[in-house]
Parts: structure tokens; sequence; C-alpha cells
């Protein structure tokens, strides 16, 4: 059984991918990994407040590792402080790691090199599969997830579930799994959780920020990136 770190972002894209691994057995589990924003305790990008977190890697029966970063690091911050947990994996014969990117190749390529680095190769079982087929498959085995937070042009779709009506009322431009960075989710349910999790809509607010690259969660847009975050409420 090949031992493995799992990118955990809390989203749908993660939710998926960590379904395919389960039904691996040559994959071996040991943790779900997730970058943290240790100003707001918040899973970084998304904003999903870390209570929801750790119910999430409960009803999956996973433990949950977190990596603590400030609110906005830079790059040479960002990658020792990845690097020293990484090297921490490895000595634990953690030789794999595992994402649910689909095709931003300028994103594996840096994953890749950080985890050769280190002696540790990436995994990516949603890797260039078409962005529909995996939301159909999303909705066909029974997930549940709601947008945590959405670019300002998408301001109406944060704190809304996703559903096929609105996935066909996306702009053109818009990847239907948010793979640009368009949006960032939350799954709530699905085949890989024991019991849903339950939460309630908060306020919605505005940011704008510098994005770093995240390696362990789903990528933003670079540059300044504005955003309308809805705060989900643990029940």
């Amino acid at each position: 059984m090949t031992p493995c770190i799992f990118n955990w972002s809390g989203g749908k894209d993660s939710a998926l991918a960590l379904y395919h691994c389960l039904q691996n057995p040559e994959l071996g589990i040991r943790y779900l990994v997730t970058t943290i924003n240790d100003a707001t305790d918040r899973i970084s990008m998304h904003g999903v407040r870390t209570e929801l977190l750790i119910r999430q890697a409960k009803s999956i029966g996973i433990p949950l590792y977190q990596i603590r970063l400030p609110e906005m690091p830079d790059m040479e911050t960002y990658d020792r402080v990845m690097r020293e947990h990484l090297e921490r994996f490895r000595k634990q014969g953690i030789t794999h790691s595992i994402f649910g990117d689909m095709f931003l190749e300028d994103l594996k390529v840096y994953r890749d090199e950080r985890l050769a680095e280190v002696g540790m190769t990436g995994i990516y079982p949603l890797w260039k599969r078409d962005s529909h087929e995996l939301i159909n498959e999303f909705f066909e085995l029974g997930f549940g997830t709601v947008i945590a937070c959405a670019r300002e042009s998408l301001k109406e779709i944060a704190g809304e579930v996703i559903t096929p009506a609105l996935i066909r009322s996306l702009p053109a431009d818009v990847d239907v799994c948010g793979e640009n960075g368009e949006f960032h989710t939350f799954a709530f349910k699905g085949p890989i959780f024991s019991e849903s999790i339950k939460y309630k809509i908060g306020e919605k607010v505005f940011k704008e920020y510098k994005a770093p690259i995240d390696a362990a969660n789903d990528q933003a847009e670079p540059g300044l990136s504005g955003f309308w975050y809805c705060d989900l409420l643990p029940e």
C-alpha cells in the first residue's frame, strides 16, 4: 500500500478526488492536509471556518493535519513552511501527495518540483478530465456543496448550493468546476461522509488581496483577487 497525504481544501474537487482514491486499495491515506489562515482560523482561500473543516474530517474518518500560515505569506515564507511539513511527512515514510487539480499546468509543475525536493511524488486523480463530466459525476454520486466564495463578478452565487440549474446559469467564460479560481466551495454531504455537515448561511463580505500560490488547496487567480465570501456557520 502506497503511503499518502491528501491535500484537502474542503471543496467539491477535493471531495471527488478523495472518493476515487478511497476506491483504490493501493493508496493508504494517512492524513487530510489543509492550510489554514492562522489570523482568521479559516481554510486558506476558501474562507471556511476551521470548525467545519474538523467536522468534515471526523465524518470522513481520516486524521486532519493543519498547516498554519500567516494571512498573506510571501512565497519565501510559504515555500519554507510547506517544505518543513513535507519533510516531516517524508520522515514518517509517506511518499506520495494527492491533489484534486484538473488542468492548471503551471500549478502542477510547481507542486511536482516542491515534492521532488523532499523525495515525494504527486498523484492527480482528476487530471485532464472534462469539467462538465466531473460536475455531472459529482451530482450523480450524491455529493452536495455550497459556494463559500466567488470572484467579484459572481457575487450572487456566493452562499448558493451548486445544482445543475446553477451550473447552466454560469457565464460561458466560467469553468463549471471553478478550476480557474472563479469560486471555491465547501462539500457538506456525499459518499465519503458518514454524516452530512450541517451549516447555516451567515453574512457576505468582500475582500481584495494578493493571492499566493497554495500547494495544498485550490489555486486562486494570480495578482489582486477580489472575492465575495459567504460565512458558513456551524449548526
